[in-house]
């Protein structure tokens, strides 16, 4: 973006801005500026993904896998630490 060429004009159009609306209000004015240009730029986000949303390809769905049972738990050691009553050997 080259403003070289328009810089006369934005200084022009800066200084009745700054004669309308004095320098008091300066502040408030560029801070509802800013609101605008965020909000115009959100909802031209949120444009932007529904339109690409709604003009992609639909892709297939992947078969999803059965569920597995877990591991069956193994047979708590004895508290002695020793062979088990139903331990054979």
């Amino acid at each position: 973006m080259d403003i070289g060429g328009h810089l006369p004009e934005i200084i022009i159009v800066l200084v009745i801005i700054l004669i309308i609306w004095g320098p008091g209000k300066l502040p408030d004015v560029g801070a509802a500026m800013g609101r605008g240009i965020r909000e115009f730029r959100k909802a031209s986000a949120e444009t932007r993904d529904a339109v690409r949303h709604a003009t992609a390809p639909e892709e297939p769905a992947a078969p999803t896998p059965a569920p597995t049972a877990p591991p069956p738990d193994p047979a708590p050691a004895s508290p002695s630490g020793g062979p088990s009553s139903s331990d054979p050997g």
